[in-house]
């Protein structure tokens, strides 16, 4: 395991906690994969993006748009916050990191999404029966992972309990495809919180949570951090839904519109859908009609679908930063914490 020194400098940024944070987890997170038969491991490497297809090294690692390694940072921080080195997160950091991979390999396949960071999905690129196997192997090693550190057979618990989070969640968002856009079987923005906090918020919780126990936390910093981690989750998802819908395919590395075809409901839809005036009866009868997709966002913007997102992204940031200040944290890692949240919020701006 890489060592970290005992008095790492503050970083002066999201960025720069992103960066610490990664430069511990990465030898940690290529020694897991490296333990993968070596074909799965490519594609596990390819899903990372480690690696081309064939296994050729790439001169950089593709990277997520905003959110690339907020996980790892999370868990280190968590550790950090229970005044721990954040080498003692690292494990939840790469388990983490591992779940988070198996879940969009096997999203891309549930969704028919052909490109991931702007290159072809693993489906694409491997096949679907090998990317299912690939996305099983993440997951077997993700606990194989944690449940190897000390303390981490006890954690177990905590990651499958985020992980059966995840799946509800994703069977929500699965669900809410085939619900008409209006009348009373619609959608409705509660709805959508609770999905979003379940898809991509059990899993940010749980890598703070990870972190601060594996750090020693005391029970209720622990929670403190699940909660904050769940609120930052559903901002995120609330602001990717606004990149999809508003954002460079460049930047995002997704087709523009793409969840308006698949018909997902997307926060910035179903509040726009919910709020007064004409701009908002079209959108209805556009989307009931299956009409142009570039047509449904503009006018989901009309409705003030974009501003109500950010305004939803920011009260789940405020959330979150009362969760943090409800427990007291070690050193630096609340202030790091706190500006990681708004770093998040603002990639939408």
């Amino acid at each position: 395991m890489t060592a970290v020194s005992p008095a790492p400098p503050v970083a002066t940024g999201a960025p720069a906690v992103l960066d610490r944070c990664r430069a511990l987890v990465r030898p940690a997170l290529g020694e897991a994969v490296g333990r993968l038969h070596p074909w799965v491991g490519e594609m596990a490497r390819y899903a990372l993006g480690w690696c081309e297809a064939g296994g050729a090294s790439v001169a950089a690692p593709v990277a997520a748009p905003g959110g690339k390694g907020v996980r790892q940072a999370l868990a280190v921080l968590g550790a950090e916050a229970a005044g721990a080195p954040g080498r003692d997160g690292v494990p939840a950091a790469v388990a983490v990191e591992l779940v988070h991979t198996f879940s969009l390999v096997h999203d891309d396949i549930m969704d028919g999404d052909a490109t991931r960071r702007g290159r072809p999905a693993v489906w694409r690129a491997y096949g679907t029966g090998p990317a299912v196997l690939a996305g099983d192997a993440l997951f077997a090693l993700a606990v194989e992972t944690l449940a190897g550190a000390p303390g981490g057979a006890a954690a177990v618990g905590t990651l499958s309990t985020a992980l059966g989070d995840l799946l509800r969640g994703q069977a929500d968002d699965l669900v809410f495809a085939t619900r008409p856009w209006t009348g009373p079987e619609r959608v409705r923005p509660g709805e959508y919180r609770l999905m979003a906090e379940r898809k991509t918020g059990a899993l940010l919780g749980c890598a703070a949570a990870l972190g601060a126990r594996l750090g020693g936390a005391p029970p209720a910093t622990a929670d403190a951090l699940d909660r904050a981690g769940r609120h930052l989750g559903t901002a995120f998802q609330v602001i990717d839904d606004v990149l999809g819908l508003w954002g460079d395919p460049a930047v995002t590395g997704k087709p523009v519109h793409a969840d308006l075809r698949e018909r997902k409901k997307t926060y910035p839809v179903l509040a726009a859908l919910d709020s007064p005036g004409p701009a908002a009866r079209r959108l209805a009868g556009l989307l009931d009609a299956d009409g142009d997709p570039a047509e449904a966002a503009a006018l989901a913007e009309a409705a003030g679908g974009a501003a109500a997102a950010r305004d939803e992204a920011r009260r789940h940031v405020r959330e979150a930063a009362a969760a943090l200040a409800s427990v007291p944290l070690a050193g630096a890692a609340g202030g790091e914490l706190r500006a990681l949240a708004a770093f998040l919020t603002d990639r939408a701006r």
